[in-house]
């Protein structure tokens, strides 16, 4: 890989740690701002999903210093919509897990013969796929 394909991935997987931050955040505030009969199982799914994030930045920030990079301190600003109802919070959530799924696939495109960041970066959208999956499921209501 060349410096300037290692400091592409370097670039976007920082652009992914930062997105990643920022849903331990969104999550967290989302499992605060539920109310209703239903909050026990909704809170417990968003608290995961915060500790997912975590666990998601941490593994890409691990794989950035193994480039030779330096994990972003940067968080992707958190929308306040005021709206917490959960559908609401459901719809903005899949909008987030997109935008991060999307930039993943842009990692994919320049892991060149690197097999481990590329079984790394598949991982990842499988994760994130699931998730989206998830969340669609879960903004189908009879």
């Amino acid at each position: 890989m060349t410096e300037k394909q290692n400091k592409k991935i370097v670039d976007l997987l920082n652009e992914i740690i930062e997105l990643e931050i920022s849903g331990v955040v969104r999550y967290l505030h989302y499992s605060l701002m539920i109310k209703g009969p239903n909050r026990i199982p909704i809170v417990k799914w968003f608290n995961e999903q915060a500790n997912e994030g975590f666990t998601h930045a941490s593994m890409i920030g691990e794989k950035i210093t193994a480039l030779g990079g330096h994990p972003s301190l940067k968080v992707r600003p958190v929308p306040e919509t005021k709206s917490h109802k959960v559908l609401e919070i459901l719809k903005e959530s899949l909008e987030f897990e997109e935008t991060a799924l999307a930039k993943y696939h842009e990692v994919l495109k320049h892991v060149g013969d690197n097999i481990a960041l590329e079984e790394l970066i598949r991982e990842m959208i499988r994760h994130e796929t699931e998730h989206c999956e998830e969340v669609v499921k879960m903004l189908e209501v009879n």
